[in-house]
């Protein structure tokens, strides 16, 4: 039997109370502030847990059809909260949800079936996904959670962002902007223990350099190599917003239906 209380993925409603929840339990490492709106007037929230300069941005929700993230992203706060090695000499900050309009529309509370998840189905064209945006319009019509997310990113500095998504096809799989020697490894183990499925076929990486078995390395800002599986350019994405002050990001894709912890 489940130990959760109900079997279903957390209203962004419920995402913010609960940070606000933990910014009150520990006031002394904890902060929750609005950072920006969306298009629709929703507010745009980041929890920061501690104060160092060095930092780690942490983003859930920048596609509305995969809900896994908000949960995710509140497990990995309480976890930094709880240990004080994750937060020597560095800083957590978790935008929870990075379009909150498009969450207002996905309906899968608890989706049982691939009919059920089609029923409430919502995902935004490229050109209203939030991080995606950049590779498909002009700087002057950006969305607002698009200029929120570079916002954030100028401010943070980090020199990692993970950005959680989810995938309703195969296994579990991570696109790099940077390759991160010896990730592959850990990956692999942290999959096998929790009995998830590692995909080393990812569609959205095809014709990418694999650094391991479903650890893909994204062709270079500079590199002038197309992306062969996609007709946009990733390298305009947000996801590219931290090279500018030498950081990288880790795209971390979760199986929705190849796993029974789902």
């Amino acid at each position: 039997m489940s130990p959760l209380p109900e079997l279903r993925y957390p209203s962004v409603p419920e995402l913010i109370a609960r940070a606000q929840a933990l910014a009150a339990r520990e006031p002394g490492l904890c902060a929750l502030r609005q950072v920006g709106l969306s298009r629709a007037g929703r507010p745009l929230h980041l929890l920061s847990v501690g104060r160092a300069r060095r930092a780690v941005l942490v983003v859930a929700g920048a596609h509305a059809n995969e809900p896994t993230g908000g949960s995710t992203l509140l497990e990995l706060a309480e976890r930094v909260l709880s240990c004080r090695e994750l937060r020597a000499g560095t800083s957590w900050h978790f935008l929870l949800c990075a379009d909150p309009d498009g969450a207002s529309l996905h309906v899968t509370p608890a989706p049982r079936s691939l009919l059920d998840y089609h029923l409430g189905f919502y995902r935004p064209t490229g050109a209203e996904q939030p991080e995606w945006s950049p590779s498909v319009l002009p700087p002057d019509r950006l969305p607002p959670e698009t200029r929120t997310l570079t916002r954030v990113i100028d401010e943070l500095r980090p020199y990692l962002q993970v950005t959680l998504h989810g995938t309703d096809l195969g296994g579990s799989w991570v696109q790099l902007t940077k390759d991160v020697p010896g990730l592959a490894e850990p990956f692999a183990k942290s999959a096998a223990e929790l009995h998830i499925p590692v995909e080393t076929g990812a569609s959205d990486a095809a014709g990418w350099p694999a650094a391991g078995p479903g650890v893909h390395v994204m062709p270079g800002p500079d590199s002038g190599v197309p992306y062969p599986s996609m007709p946009d350019d990733a390298r305009h994405s947000t996801w590219y917003h931290a090279h500018r002050y030498g950081g990288l990001t880790a795209v971390v894709e979760v199986p929705m239906w190849a796993s029974d912890l789902v």
